[in-house]
């Protein structure tokens, strides 16, 4: 399992990328990220036309169930391969 103080390092090195990552990577990052430090997802579904928020709560949705330090070691793993 990462602990604290890699996944902290991740979380530094995610916002130093050279290149925007797509869409999907920036959701997946922020699912992660969400489930590591609050646990599932605890707020209601955005309605209307918050197409962004609405984004953001289905990939924190799809993380429920995992565990925080899971999360934590998936996020630590995938920022790694990302940066290469």
């Amino acid at each position: 399992m990462a602990t604290q103080q890699e996944f902290e390092n991740a979380v530094a090195k995610s916002k130093t990328l050279t290149e925007r990552p797509s869409n999907d990577v920036l959701l997946k990052l922020y699912a992660l990220y969400k489930q590591a430090t609050e646990g599932d997802v605890n707020t209601e579904r955005p309605g209307g036309f918050d197409f962004k928020n609405i984004a953001k709560w289905d990939a924190w949705k799809k993380q429920e169930g995992k565990s925080q330090d899971a999360a934590r070691q998936e996020y630590v793993q995938y920022v790694h391969e990302l940066v290469g």
